[in-house]
């Protein structure tokens, strides 16, 4: 089943990734390859098995999930031979025509938020991707040379917002003068900038910017308004599986904005591996049942 063409394409981000769920369901193939994971696959923790890795899961469930996300830090951590492999994995995925959102979370200011948008969101860039997650904490208007090249591509990005770590909301919650809280801030930037229509089924059109809100936040995306506040975003949302959110989540957590959920599945994927045809079908179990 195939999806609109990832690199170079005229269509942006947000239309793109909208088709790709309604094509393949909301689940986000997270590549992160553990050292503990590349043992349990009985691979040795080295750029190779990287290689192996990374293509395995790329052609075992690429034509089944939404988009895949690599961890770059995993990647990072076995120096230049690491990071080639994650080019040669984005390339893959843009042969494929297969969504790739590469997990950096980047966030500077000026020349060099402006620097590390290149390496990853210009067409060609040895790094591109179709999306990357940034990290808005220095002002969210800080993220606007990422955005504004992300936009003029037709690549996209998703704004830390509601994390799930214990020292997320010290931040995250904090409120301004005016009451809002920093998500909210985040959230509505996020809509301002991505282009979204809001509405419900075929008439909403989704924003190319989205938010990262944890599965396992509680009911803080409702308490704090992120809904209203970005009504079109897609919302990328680790914590399913291995850290303990599960189908129930969506509607518990998300409520009304459970359908622009993608639900990223990292452990509770990969562990069927090694084997192609198990990991394919533990990526179409999950599907279903997140769909």
């Amino acid at each position: 089943m195939s999806t609109p063409t990832s690199a170079g394409a005229a269509d942006p981000f947000g239309a793109r990734l909208q088709a790709a769920v309604a094509a393949r369901g909301p689940v986000v193939a997270g590549i992160d390859p553990h050292a503990s994971l590349l043992e349990a696959w009985g691979l040795p923790d080295t750029p190779d098995s990287l290689r192996v890795f990374a293509r395995t899961v790329l052609e075992a469930v690429g034509e089944d999930v939404a988009a895949i996300k690599p961890q770059s830090a995993f990647f990072e951590r076995h120096g230049s031979r690491g990071v080639a492999v994650l080019e040669e994995l984005l390339a893959a995925a843009r042969a494929r025509g297969v969504l790739s959102i590469l997990d950096v979370k980047r966030g500077d200011i000026g020349s060099t938020m402006g620097a590390y948008a290149a390496a990853h969101l210009r067409p060609g860039a040895p790094l591109e991707a179709d999306a990357v997650t940034l990290s808005p904490y220095l002002g969210a208007g800080s993220l606007d040379p990422a955005i504004d090249l992300a936009l003029e591509h037709g690549k996209g990005a998703f704004l830390l917002a509601l994390t799930s770590n214990p020292d997320g909301p010290a931040v995250q919650h904090a409120r301004d003068a005016a009451g809002h809280s920093v998500a909210v801030t985040v959230a509505r930037h996020a809509e301002a900038r991505g282009g979204g229509t809001p509405g419900a089924g075929e008439q909403g059109r989704w924003s190319s910017l989205g938010l990262v809100v944890g599965a396992t936040v509680g009911d803080a995306y409702r308490e704090l308004g992120l809904a209203t506040a970005a009504p079109s975003a897609p919302l990328l949302a680790p914590g399913f599986g291995a850290q303990g959110a599960g189908p129930a989540e969506l509607s518990q957590v998300f409520g009304e904005s459970a359908g622009h959920v993608l639900v990223s599945l990292s452990r509770g994927l990969l562990a069927a591996g090694p084997d192609p045809e198990t990991l394919r079908e533990r990526a179409r179990e999950l599907t279903a049942q997140y769909r």
